[in-house]
């Protein structure tokens, strides 16, 4: 298991993953320290929580945008895909990390 340091919002994080994804996971919180910019200088200042909310929204419009691009009905979900799905389990682990980690931090919301 590795760690690694992320930036997202401001605020840099130690993150677990596993060995060879450094930089898969890096990219991954490049492009959600991108859509908490946005949602930044569009709404002003948040709070954490609300920040990275808005971040998700963002993501979520972003995604929505692309599948309609690609001729996707909007709430059907693509055929299923066995690498998806795992990488999908990687990063529900590794949004549970962060969660934990948070929580500690902060104390729950």
């Amino acid at each position: 298991m590795a760690n690694i340091d992320i930036d997202v919002g401001g605020r840099r994080y130690n993150v677990a993953c596993r060995d060879g994804e450094e930089e898969h996971l890096k990219g991954l919180a490049a492009t959600v320290d991108h859509h908490a910019t946005q949602a930044t200088q569009a709404l002003g200042g948040l709070t954490e929580t609300r920040h990275l909310l808005f971040a998700a929204l963002l993501l979520a419009d972003h995604l929505k945008e692309v599948r309609a691009g690609a001729g996707l009905p909007d709430l059907v979900p693509p055929p299923p895909d066995p690498a998806v799905a795992e990488a999908l389990e990687r990063l529900a682990g590794r949004m549970e990390v962060l969660a934990e980690s948070l929580e500690r931090e902060h104390g729950s919301a």
